[in-house]
């Protein structure tokens, strides 16, 4: 299967290794439920709507009211950005981190506090607390983080999500959330469980392969839940939500992506390492590690050799963060890598 997936991504160009995208695909029951339900496209009001929602609260383990469905996770950061600052206001987010948020607020007019990571290229915590004020009304965690890979320390993590959700509002940005292999780690969930002002975003994009059907989920208090679902701007598409549906319930589907991942991953910063070159300690399915050199030379020599790698992500110019495809993508890789310094 693997070495046939393969000799299809490379049918259609260069590798893609800038997206981190599934390279395996949706699960194969999420396809034969897709190809299955051709009735409920017509409807306005598709009863699958309420049976992902009912699926995903009890894949991560809360009610179904506190979840709200949405057009992919990033429709989760336009809607808080329309929600809480509307009417102005403050946010407080690492930096780098995913922009989508950050963005949004500052389209709406927002001040977005961009507070660097440390030297660890993890949240740094203390400063991002010193940033929030009587004005803030959203601080941005993401865990782990994009485009640095990284997972923050857990407890230190809890205790500043808590004590900032007791000042304003707290989103935790979990899209990488089933790639992470650390002993321990776990959801904050259960934070919004005890009933904190935080919002956990997850998305179907990921280790579920459905990127291009946009399905995501924001878990919340029911009055945020409900609060949030006044900015939807429309509907997820039936078919994203019938393939999310079966996609949830397919574990062992999931199970293989991830290990295939981890073993890609592995291989990469094995190979990082070799070269004497520092790499973040990732926790989800791409690589960032430290080239020397402009992003944009690295992405020239990897051109050449049928891969596309990300862009730059300002100010670690000199960092490539690479995307992990199968294994027998990352063995060719590895292979061209060294060439690249």
């Amino acid at each position: 299967m693997e070495r046939d997936v393969t000799t299809a991504r490379r049918a259609a160009g260069p590798i893609r290794l800038n997206f981190n995208e599934n390279p395996f695909g949706m699960s194969p029951k999420a396809k034969d439920a897709l190809m299955g339900n051709w009735a409920q496209h017509t409807w306005y009001v598709p009863p699958i709507r309420e049976e992902v929602a009912a699926t995903f609260a009890k894949h991560v383990g809360v009610p179904v009211d506190h979840v709200l469905v949405t057009q992919g996770s990033s429709e989760v950061l336009s809607i808080l950005a329309l929600a809480y600052n509307m009417n102005g206001g403050e946010i407080v987010a690492p930096w780098p981190t995913f922009e989508d948020l950050p963005r949004w607020g500052e389209t709406l007019g927002a001040k977005v506090h961009k507070v660097p990571l440390d030297h660890r290229l993890d949240h740094d915590l203390y400063q991002m607390d010193q940033k929030i004020s009587g004005n803030t009304k959203l601080v941005f965690v993401c865990n782990p983080n994009n485009p640095t890979s990284n997972l923050a320390d857990d407890q230190a993590l809890r205790d500043f999500v808590s004590n900032a959700a007791k000042r304003t509002t707290v989103i935790v940005d979990e899209a990488y959330y089933d790639f992470v292999d650390m002993p321990g780690y776990k959801s904050m969930t259960d934070l919004v469980l005890k009933g904190e002002n935080i919002i956990v975003s997850r998305t179907a994009s990921k280790i579920h392969g459905l990127a291009g059907l946009r399905v995501g989920f924001a878990v919340a208090r029911p009055d945020i839940i409900k609060k949030l679902g006044q900015y939807v701007s429309g509907d997820p598409n039936v078919f994203g939500l019938t393939a999310a549906n079966a996609s949830l319930m397919d574990t062992e589907y999931q199970a293989f992506v991830k290990a295939k991942n981890t073993q890609g991953r592995q291989m990469l910063l094995d190979a990082v390492a070799k070269l004497g070159k520092k790499a973040a300690p990732s926790q989800t399915n791409f690589v960032f590690f430290e080239a020397g050199k402009p992003v944009e030379q690295m992405q020239k020599h990897f051109a050449s050799k049928g891969f596309t790698i990300g862009r730059a992500f300002p100010p670690y110019t000199d960092w490539c963060r690479v995307s992990i495809g199968t294994p027998d993508e990352m063995k060719q890789f590895v292979e061209v890598l060294p060439g690249a310094f």
